[in-house]
């Protein structure tokens, strides 16, 4: 019952109505003024010219950004993004921000008028000076409510400006996925590679072969850093910048070069060539190879790879195989990299499929070579 009587939004809110109240009280001094006036005649007054001049206020842009920052600081709402604060942007807003005018003047009006009451009749019957204390600053409680619930009605943002913002959300979650898809396969893999390369060279005392890992574990290191210092170029937004190209199906061969020096021999035949794929299409695929070579060096390493991609009926084929060992790859479902091919075949309208196929594991990707825009 005293909760909201302590809660300090309560008293910054009352200011907020009071503001109301003297704007009208204002408006009302400078005419007709208090002077033999009835209170009638000075409702009916502060009606007909208070509304034609908030009325006129609201044409102002930035009378809705005033009143925003406003109702921010003092009504205290759940989100700051309930209430908006920038100015008009059409005539809908004028009309909303004209309504919200009127209204929280007349609300300011009503709890004055009450407020006047309360006094006068605390003053005539002291007894009553508490209940009537407290059920004032309960009807500063409710007002201040509804004034918040009017605010973000009339100020919060408009159908179009909440689509406008619900499409940037979505364009910055989508960018942000695809940044973090990138990221996991550029340098799930090179991780993946310097792992085996760096166990590999342990367990073998051939110095030539100590040094063949050893460059391919620097070689994967410093195209990882290409990759990461471009994802960070993207991150960072500067126009000045230039973003290095991503890579595509014609590097394909340092990808197998990588696996083969990780030991595990691949068995790779490309019946297409790079430059007869549209740039996001060899894009794509060189990360769908990345990812199953990179699998089968995880979960099956040093078995062979057989990688495929060919182009049959206005469609890209390909497809990685290598052969089940323990139970890493023929888990069901697979883990981010699998959900990431998925991901980019079905943006390209492609389709994938993944899972055991025999006593091998199986990655196939089909992407058409026409994409749709």
């Amino acid at each position: 019952m005293f909760t909201p009587l302590l809660r300090p939004v309560t008293y910054t809110r009352w200011v907020h109505l009071t503001i109301g109240l003297v704007f009208a009280g204002v408006v009302l001094l400078v005419y007709p003024g208090t002077e033999g006036v009835s209170t009638g005649r000075a409702v009916a007054w502060s009606v007909a010219l208070d509304v034609p001049l908030l009325c006129l206020a609201a044409l102002v842009p930035g009378v809705r950004r005033g009143e925003g920052v406003q109702a921010r600081l003092l009504l205290g709402p759940a989100r700051e993004e309930e209430i908006g604060v920038a100015p008009s942007a059409g005539w809908a807003d004028r009309g909303r921000t004209a309504c919200w005018l009127v209204a929280r003047v007349g609300l300011g009006v009503l709890l004055g008028t009450a407020a006047v009451a309360a006094v006068r009749t605390a003053v005539g019957v002291p007894l009553l000076a508490p209940p009537v204390a407290f059920a004032l600053l309960w009807l500063v409680v409710y007002a201040g409510r509804l004034q918040l619930a009017l605010a973000v009605r009339l100020l919060g943002p408009s159908g179009a400006e909440r689509l406008a913002a619900a499409e940037a959300r979505a364009e910055r979650l989508l960018a942000r996925n695809r940044l973090a898809r990138e990221l996991h396969d550029s340098i799930g893999h090179a991780l993946t590679v310097t792992v085996v390369q760096a166990g590999a060279a342990r367990e073998v005392a051939d110095p030539a072969f100590r040094e063949r890992a050893l460059e391919a574990i620097e070689t994967t290191g410093r195209r990882a850093l290409d990759d990461l210092e471009r994802m960070l170029v993207l991150l960072r937004e500067t126009p000045e910048t230039v973003v290095t190209e991503q890579p595509g199906l014609d590097r394909a061969a340092e990808l197998f070069a990588a696996a083969t020096a990780a030991g595990s021999e691949v068995d790779a035949r490309l019946d297409v060539e790079a430059r007869e794929l549209p740039g996001v299409l060899s894009r794509e695929a060189y990360r769908i190879l990345q990812e199953g070579v990179t699998n089968a060096l995880r979960h099956a390493p040093g078995t062979p790879i057989r990688v495929r991609a060919a182009s049959r009926d206005g469609a890209l084929e390909l497809s990685c195989r290598n052969a089940l060992a323990g139970g890493g790859s023929s888990r069901k479902g697979g883990g981010k990299g699998l959900r990431g091919v998925r991901e980019r075949a079905v943006l390209l309208g492609g389709e994938c499929e993944t899972g055991p196929d025999g006593a091998d594991w199986l990655l196939r990707v089909r992407l058409p070579l026409r994409l749709e825009r």
